[in-house]
């Protein structure tokens, strides 16, 4: 037995029902666009060209930086080359620092962030590990991605026997 629609063509019951399907239809159809566009951003480019750029594809090869380091790993990270970013004020830089170190006082490094290497690993360091915390935010922020913390500060390094200038 076929069921036949008790409503005939035209009539308000059957333009009622169309207009359902047609309002479900095009629900569906801007989900699936919006599915569609994000799925487009994942689309590697054509052959020959970078779908990233390079910087930006080291960075996400590497892994990221745990938030804060020890005294030795951040020692071994300077041996390996790491960039070691000082954000205390002149006068204690003046009193001792880690060798090699640049100092940009945490008031002034959101204005400097450009001073700072990319391309390296990041150790920010201070006296007790509170400003160089706040540092590394600014930083990640800015989009550095290789970017770490000294665990309790120049105090536990010096204390550990690490190097520091002067004498």
């Amino acid at each position: 037995m076929i069921h036949q629609s008790k409503t005939k063509p035209g009539t308000p019951g059957q333009s009622r029902t169309v207009r359902r399907f047609l309002a479900s239809a095009l629900t569906v159809a801007a989900i699936v666009l919006a599915l569609a566009m994000t799925a487009c951003q994942a689309i590697p480019a054509p052959s020959g060209q970078p779908a990233v750029a390079p910087a930006a594809a080291q960075a996400a090869a590497r892994p990221a930086l745990p938030a804060e380091v020890s005294v030795a790993e951040a020692a071994a990270k300077r041996d390996a080359g790491a960039f070691i970013l000082d954000v205390r004020t002149p006068e204690e830089w003046n009193e001792f620092h880690v060798p090699g170190s640049t100092l940009i006082p945490i008031d002034q490094l959101p204005n400097r962030v450009a001073e700072v290497p990319k391309d390296k690993e990041v150790v920010v360091v201070c006296r007790s590990g509170n400003r160089s915390a706040t540092g590394r935010d600014v930083l990640l922020k800015a989009g550095y991605p290789q970017v770490t913390s000294l665990a309790g500060g120049l105090t536990t390094w010096r204390s550990a026997g690490k190097p520091v200038e002067p004498q």
